[in-house]
């Protein structure tokens, strides 16, 4: 269900923006603040964007990067989360969550450009873009997970693209995430053997940014990761795929287990589907599987995600109900479920965390929400507040 309020979502306290006093002093030290945003899709274009039509997402794109630009300026609202009524101030990162390029799409494939000239295109504007900067002043890094598109462009796709692979953006992303120590390149990838997965420590947090979704290859690295992080630090992790994944990204069941436009599995995850001979089939299994790792683990309390795209923050519970995972799904500039139709609600997620009190305020800045395009202005929609103290009953 898509829904503008998350009032009843339980276990969350939200509020929406409302007037008030002066903004009071810039948010402390003792705060952790970034920006999370995904499924930039370079290559296609948007049917209405400021009163254009077939706008190039790269257009929008920078247009989202200006409002990013601006939130050091902005005021959040009084709206009882984290910072409530602080001028926002420093960022220490950027999530960027996947599907950076698209030319899987049913079109035309003569018609979209290269993903490599789409890679370009993102890094001038978000690599080389976004100038917001930690309390040191340093430039805020980016910090990025491979989508499905991208991993398409890779082992191929059931529709045809010209090439018929193309690796440089996961290859990119590989390389500048987990930096090895000889860059790899289009001669030396190899997809199946090199998986985006890479940590970050961001005051005290310990974060996890994994390849596509959790499946058992992942589950592996992470399980040998987190012996060496305590049960009491929480864990947060970035994936482009929803926690319930879609079933079209598993291995082909079928046959030969090739990628074809009558199966149409996709063969990006290191698992083949097991429910079923259809895409069409929940992934119950699998998602059960990522449950169980999670009741292994219950310092992993937030889960950041794209993929299906709306602003929501949600606890998902799992197959047998046990997981609760505080999940927060962002929106896409050119494929959001909601914004697609109405530009007012593009929107990226803002987070802010108290590290003392360990609490996660996440907010919808609605980057477009203003038709006049007033240059400065910044509009918020929903706050949710949450803890990221260990789940209760394991």
């Amino acid at each position: 269900m898509i829904a503008r309020r998350l009032a009843l979502v339980a276990g969350f306290a939200v509020a929406s923006c409302t007037a008030g006093p002066a903004p009071g002093p810039p948010i402390t030290a003792s705060t952790l603040q970034f920006v999370v945003t995904s499924d930039a899709h370079y290559g296609i274009t948007r049917k209405d964007f400021r009163g254009a039509h077939d706008v190039d997402a790269q257009i929008v794109n920078q247009a989202l990067v200006a409002a990013i630009n601006r939130l050091p300026q902005a005021t959040f609202p009084r709206d009882g989360g984290v910072a409530a009524g602080r001028v926002a101030g420093a960022f220490d990162f950027v999530v960027e969550a996947g599907d950076v390029t698209n030319r899987a799409e049913d079109t035309d494939d003569e018609t979209i450009q290269p993903a490599s000239a789409s890679w370009r295109q993102f890094v001038r504007d978000y690599l080389d873009g976004v100038r917001l900067t930690d309390r040191l002043g340093q430039p805020a890094p980016m910090l990025m997970v491979p989508g499905n598109h991208e991993a398409s462009n890779a082992v191929g796709y059931y529709a045809r693209m010209t090439p018929a692979t193309d690796p440089t953006p996961i290859l990119e992303i590989y390389n500048r995430m987990v930096r090895p120590p000889s860059p790899l390149t289009v001669d030396t990838f190899d997809y199946q053997r090199d998986r985006v997965f890479f940590t970050r420590e961001f005051g005290g947090i310990h974060f996890m940014f994994i390849h596509v979704w959790p499946d058992s290859a992942m589950r592996a690295r992470m399980d040998a990761d987190l012996r060496a992080v305590a049960p009491t630090t929480p864990v947060m992790i970035v994936a482009h795929d929803q926690p319930d994944v879609q079933s079209k990204h598993f291995g082909n069941p079928n046959g030969t287990s090739d990628i074809n436009p009558i199966d149409k599995f996709e063969n990006l995850l290191a698992d083949t589907f097991a429910d079923g001979t259809s895409i069409d089939v929940p992934s119950l299994k699998e998602q059960a599987q990522f449950e169980e790792f999670l009741g292994r683990h219950p310092n992993v309390t937030a889960y950041f995600h794209g993929n299906s795209n709306w602003h929501q923050v949600y606890d998902w519970n799992g197959p047998h109900q046990t997981a609760r995972l505080h999940t927060v799904r962002v929106d896409s500039p050119m494929k959001g479920a909601v914004s697609a139709l109405d530009e007012t609600r593009l929107s990226f997620a803002v987070v802010t965390i108290d590290l003392a009190l360990r609490l996660m305020s996440v907010r919808e800045c609605l980057w477009n929400a203003d038709l006049g395009h007033t240059p400065l202005q910044v509009h918020w929609g929903d706050t949710v507040t949450t803890t990221l103290n260990p789940r209760p009953g394991h």
